[in-house]
């Protein structure tokens, strides 16, 4: 028999960043636990078909999918929570939707009649949330952006549409200030941004609330009777210290349960959270503390650091910290701060790390820094790893410093090296000319070929990703430069190992250093296929180095 599949729609007030995508990746695992089949979609109201050409620095980490969509981060954490691969059919923007209006009008769908907001935008929108839904007992439909901004308008209305057409609830993450000087939470923005709602024609079903402490009965009796929603149905969701507690935060508070109650399923079937209770156990209750010095160039913004850009990296690397029972301390380090400082004043700087990190970027800015800080790891026996362009300034710097080859760089930072290294795809390079950067770079999963007698085996194999002589794992990607080939003889006989390598062998995957603790880059990104209960094996094996040289056990 068909599911005909039910919706939850989760809408933001007062502002944006209140940790609408936590708070519905917790739904969506409470739901799974007790055994519903689930999936996630993200509304971004703006104009660009995707993510994919975003400022980091001002968008946050961009997620690659499977199927090799750039996304906004929020579909990491579905991902993660829910452990499942999403596709960019999960993902719809306006972009989207008008690029296919304006297409389906060009080509006679609509028979001659004029395209308009209502009811051809709203239609399609309807059309991109029921496409991915199908076969699911759940969907979740995050609509990002606050209630009351002009763009996601026609996203609510759609909203508003299904709600007629299909079993819906609707969910208002909102935020409620903290008057400092009187030590008061704040109701009015909230009571606002509900009226709003409201006059798009949807009620509430649920309020969760965010604030910086947790929320007191007066203030819970003040949203149910101006905002008419009942006052059990009013979820506090105050500031808490891992992401992964906002699950079991909501499963006290039966947010499951009245979820299934509104939608008539009075008896839920048993929960099964065991293993999330452990994992978030293990994260509580470790004893020793490991500093993980992550080298990046978009750490800082402004005046503060920034924690969104490398969000799938920090979290690859809690969940393997979890596994291994130790806390993580992860000190940001700009790398543009590193280029004006001598070589010792860079190792006196990094000596104390018991691991570097080294994440992906783009352009010029803050390369020399990096180079630094893979040379520190190198020489300094420090583990090391390289994720993506982290890998390639891995490989600059053992060119200049071991071959030397003292101007050796990657071409995408100097065009004109006289030992490019690192250079651009055959294949990429017509789309440069042509100044096309959206979706044309090496994106989504594919096949990778490790080698056996390395370290990056060692990792995979130790959890199984690799069975016996089937030496193929998938990887996600997110690039245009790649290891220069010309080279790869002269690295691997001064000690740089290619570990892993597209199937034809064609394109190196990783490197590693053998003489070294740990030492490995990768061109892929394995931080997109991390999970709280099945932490990446590269994640894992790094972290099982630093434990090995500081002879901790993990148990």
């Amino acid at each position: 028999m068909r599911v005909r599949p039910k919706y939850i729609f989760v809408t933001g007030g007062v502002l944006s960043g209140l940790g609408k995508g936590i708070a519905s990746a917790s739904i969506g695992l409470l739901l799974k636990s007790q055994g519903f089949k689930v999936t996630a979609i993200k509304i971004d109201p703006y104009i660009s078909i995707d993510a994919g050409t975003m400022r980091p620095a001002e968008h946050g980490e961009i997620f690659v999918t499977k199927d090799g969509s750039e996304i906004d981060q929020d579909i990491g954490h579905y991902e993660r929570f829910l452990d499942i691969d999403l596709s960019g059919d999960n993902n719809i923007t306006s972009g989207k939707v008008y690029q296919e209006v304006i297409n389906k009008e060009r080509h006679f769908f609509y028979k001659g009649r004029d395209a308009e907001l209502i009811p051809d935008v709203i239609n399609e929108i309807k059309r991109m949330i029921y496409k991915p839904a199908q076969g699911y007992d759940f969907v979740i439909v995050e609509i990002g952006g606050t209630t009351g901004d002009l763009e996601n308008m026609p996203f609510l209305h759609a909203a508003r549409e299904i709600g007629r057409d299909y079993p819906a609830i609707y969910i208002m993450v909102t935020y409620l200030p903290l008057l400092k000087n009187t030590g008061e939470l704040k109701t009015k923005p909230t009571q606002h941004a509900v009226a709003r709602l409201r006059e798009i024609g949807i009620m509430p079903d649920f309020i969760i609330t965010r604030n910086e402490i947790p929320i007191d009965l007066p203030r819970i009796e003040v949203i149910a009777k101006r905002c008419f929603v009942d006052r059990e149905n009013i979820i506090d969701d105050p500031d808490i210290d891992s992401i992964y507690k906002v699950p079991l935060s909501f499963a006290k508070n039966k947010l499951a349960e009245k979820i299934l109650a509104k939608f008539g399923i009075k008896n839920p079937r048993k929960k099964d959270l065991l293993r999330w209770h452990e994992f978030v156990s293990r994260l509580e209750e470790a004893k020793k503390e490991l500093q993980i010095y992550l080298v990046g160039k978009y750490v800082i913004h402004g005046a503060n650091k920034h924690k969104d850009v490398y969000i799938s990296v920090l979290e690859a690397l809690n969940h393997a910290a979890a596994a291994c029972r130790v806390k993580l301390k992860v000190v940001p380090i700009d790398s543009e701060s590193l280029e004006q400082l001598d070589s010792k004043e860079v190792d006196f700087r990094l000596v104390k790390a018991d691991g570097i990190v080294v994440p992906q970027g783009w352009g010029s800015r803050g390369t020399e820094g990096k180079i630094k800080a893979a040379r520190v790891a190198r020489e300094q026996k420090i583990p090391y790893l390289g994720l993506c362009f982290g890998m390639q300034m891995a490989v600059v710097e053992f060119a200049r410093n071991v071959l030397e080859l003292k101007k050796a760089n990657s071409t995408e930072i100097n065009p004109k090296t006289k030992y490019p290294v690192i250079h651009v795809m055959p294949d990429q390079e017509k789309y440069l000319k042509e100044h096309q950067y959206g979706g044309t770079i090496r994106l989504g999963s594919w096949p990778c070929h490790v080698m056996k007698e390395t370290k990056l085996y060692k990792a995979y194999n130790k959890v199984g990703w690799i069975n016996g002589d089937s030496l193929i794992v998938s990887e996600r990607h997110r690039h245009r430069y790649e290891f220069n080939n010309v080279y790869r003889g002269k690295f691997e006989k001064a000690g740089m190992k290619v570990a892993a390598t597209s199937p034809d062998n064609k394109l190196v995957e990783a490197i590693e250093i053998s003489d070294h603790p740990f030492f490995i880059g990768t061109q892929f990104h394995p931080e997109y296929q991390s999970r709280p209960l099945q932490p990446h094996p590269i994640f894992l094996s790094f972290i099982e180095a630093i434990l090995g040289i500081k002879n901790y056990d993990k148990s």
